[in-house]
């Protein structure tokens, strides 16, 4: 039905149908591509996902994910914004339902557009947090993933 995460300080999921893709992340750098110790998740649509998480989980996401939007825009050719802005957006995100979602749920959807624009995904998943490697976790996924339609 979803892949979820469950932490003492909440959790979070991603239903299988709101799910685009699953890969690791890389960086390119000098026309290589180098592997990125994260497994990415694109979505179609943030608003379940969002309304799936507490503020404490949105912070604990944004602190943790930082680093790797900090990564990709050094290595961007032409950042598209300056990351002193992508850090710390909190625009108020509109929901395709009219709901305006503002704080730090919507500085999450603001850095999960970031996410996307540079790294291809719109969330990750440290490999700190798997019980298998990278490519083997990713390979799991991807299988529920295709079970699931």
């Amino acid at each position: 039905m979803h892949i979820q995460s469950h932490s003492p300080a909440g959790g979070w999921l991603a239903r299988w149908r709101n799910i685009t893709e699953i890969g690791p992340v890389s960086l390119s750098y000098e026309g290589w591509h180098r592997p990125l110790p994260w497994v990415g998740i694109k979505l179609k649509d943030y608003d379940e996902f969002l309304e799936s998480i507490c503020p404490r989980i949105a912070s604990k996401i944004l602190l943790e994910q930082r680093g790797l939007l900090i990564l990709a825009y050094k290595r961007a050719d032409v950042p598209p914004h300056d990351i002193e802005d992508m850090l710390f957006d909190d625009t108020h995100y509109v929901t395709h339902n009219g709901n305006v979602i503002k704080g730090l749920l919507a500085m999450l959807a603001n850095r999960m557009r970031y996410n996307r624009e540079l790294l291809g995904f719109d969330f990750f998943i440290s490999d700190d947090l798997l019980d298998r490697p990278v490519d083997d976790f990713i390979g799991l996924l991807r299988r529920y993933l295709a079970q699931s339609r």
